[in-house]
């Protein structure tokens, strides 16, 4: 997992709350945000969630190469709020913080396996 240095970027997924409805009709698994990078490249990136930790939210994103693939498995986590409707992403700053974000990110992805079994 990743916590790349971008600055306050906003998402423009269009989430609709918590467990993810999108206001478009797609699903958690359909939606994408356009991430913009410090050095201007844009990077398309899957929502695989938005969950709670420590009293916070998060947000969890896979990064897409042109094909739409994600070869490597590397997966970008920004601390995620609203503000008058409009999604909003933040670096995670702390160590200590991202510890907690991963922490709660690998007890879904734990879930989902166990579920899919």
């Amino acid at each position: 997992m990743s916590n790349p240095n971008e600055n306050n970027k906003k998402c423009n997924c269009g989430c609709e709350g918590h467990h993810h409805e999108f206001e478009n009709g797609m699903s958690q698994e359909d939606a994408t945000v356009t991430l913009t990078m410090e050095d201007d490249s844009e990077v398309e990136c899957a929502v695989i969630a938005i969950y709670p930790a420590a009293d916070k939210e998060y947000i969890a994103l896979l990064p897409l190469d042109e094909d739409g693939d994600n070869e490597d498995g590397e997966v970008f986590l920004y601390r995620y709020s609203e503000s008058d409707g409009e999604p909003t992403l933040e670096n995670i700053e702390s160590d200590d913080e991202y510890e907690v974000a991963a922490e709660a990110f690998d007890e879904i992805l734990d879930n989902a396996e166990f579920d899919e079994e």
